[in-house]
């Protein structure tokens, strides 16, 4: 596109995490959104898009019908996980660029199906990691590449989500059939974080877990209802208290896997859906020291050892005071948001990458499979060397 162009923008899926495309409405900056795309009871998103970005776009129900308006030439695809790979491959084969929430697909397959796809049509797909917009990830990933913890040998990460009962185990998030599971789904972020700073990709990976807590809360909703995920942290804690759980939950609520990654690099990576507290923390060890962040997506602080010690020191070597800027997830949403639209106008390098994205997946989904088939190791399938070439490694 050049720059005498205006950016016209659909939006499939207006609920959820479609909301972060209000900050792709920039008339002034060329680019606005025009259409969106919902199911028939969800009209009322116009009003949404109006009150927010202050535009009032066409309705449609069918999202064939938005692409195929000729005036649109990028689109967000911020629907249900199932949907990913249907509507981005219809997206990107209607000559779209795509916005594309993660997780990029539920399966494998799936991915490598949209990055074969963008490939031949030459559409862009750009997708919603917006983890790779955290300030204190993007410190850590600035000390790494510094050297000054030397070269990485191992990474974990302990992720607690106070919020799980309300976000993941009452609507379709709580079944394997529409997602696979939460080390694909949730995990997919922490991941790719992990592929990211310490610089390789899974290529063997064996998990463990466990559905432990929400098949025992007592309250749970008629199997037709919908699903509420609304965040009622105070109400709904202990997780025994939980209401209006999905009586066909299937998916595990404590999950944890290793991971070796194709640079020699170990890592790990745990996932809790009943702690009280909400955050990240991951920890990065190399040969001359380690790196570990407290808080993530708010106000947070990012340490530094690499002075030896016999015994613990608090506040390390360094010590990184990082502060969110404005807009949701610590400002990550608008930052991703504003990759996405100059990607597009002037196809400049980003942080993301659909590659990540793809072995994200990918190792999310192999663990899957080796902890609901007895913790077997799993052999992480590569990418083909001419799609991988075709949109760069990504790390």
């Amino acid at each position: 596109m050049t720059d005498a162009t205006e950016l016209r923008i659909g939006v499939i899926g207006g609920g959820g995490r479609g909301c972060l495309s209000w900050a792709a409405h920039k008339p002034e900056e060329g680019s606005r959104i025009v259409a969106i795309c919902d199911l028939p009871d969800r009209a009322n998103w116009v009003d949404f898009y109006e009150e927010h970005a202050k535009v009032r776009p066409d309705f449609y129900t069918d999202y064939h019908e938005l692409l195929a308006r000729d005036d649109i030439n990028a689109v967000f695809v911020t629907l249900p996980d199932p949907y990913h790979e249907e509507v981005a491959v219809a997206s990107l084969e209607a000559g779209k660029a795509v916005y594309l929430e993660k997780p990029m697909a539920i399966t494998i397959d799936g991915c490598d199906r949209i990055l074969e796809t963008a490939r031949r049509t030459g559409s862009k797909v750009y997708v919603g990691h917006n983890m790779r917009h955290f300030p204190v990830v993007l410190k850590m990933k600035e000390i790494i590449d510094s050297g000054a913890i030397g070269e990485v040998t191992a990474g974990w990460c302990r992720h607690f989500i106070s919020y799980g009962g309300d976000a993941f185990y009452k609507d379709w998030h709580a079944e394997r059939k529409t997602q696979t599971g939460l080390l694909l789904q949730k995990g997919a972020h922490d991941i790719d974080v992990l592929h990211w700073l310490c610089g390789g990709y899974s290529e063997q990976v064996v998990a463990m877990g466990t559905l432990g807590v929400y098949n025992r809360v007592e309250n749970k909703r008629d199997p037709d209802a919908y699903g509420s995920a609304a965040f009622l942290a105070k109400d709904h804690w202990p997780w025994y208290n939980q209401t209006g759980v999905n009586p066909r939950a299937d998916v595990e609520d404590l999950s944890m896997m290793l991971m070796r990654l194709d640079n020699g690099v170990l890592a790990s990576y745990q996932q809790c859906h009943y702690t009280p507290d909400c955050w990240r923390n991951y920890t990065i060890i190399g040969t001359e020291g380690r790196i570990e962040n407290f808080n993530d997506s708010g106000r947070a602080i990012v340490r530094v050892w690499n002075t030896r010690y016999d015994g613990y020191s608090q506040h390390g070597d360094a010590e990184h005071q990082l502060y969110p800027s404005s807009g949701s997830h610590g400002g990550s949403d608008p930052a991703i948001v504003n990759e996405f639209l100059e990607y597009v106008r002037h196809d400049i390098p980003t942080n993301t990458s659909p590659v990540a994205a793809r072995y994200s997946v990918a190792a999310g989904y192999q663990a899957t499979i080796s902890l609901r088939n007895g913790c077997v190791p799993m052999d992480v399938p590569r990418l083909d060397q001419a799609t991988e070439d075709y949109f760069g490694r990504g790390l």
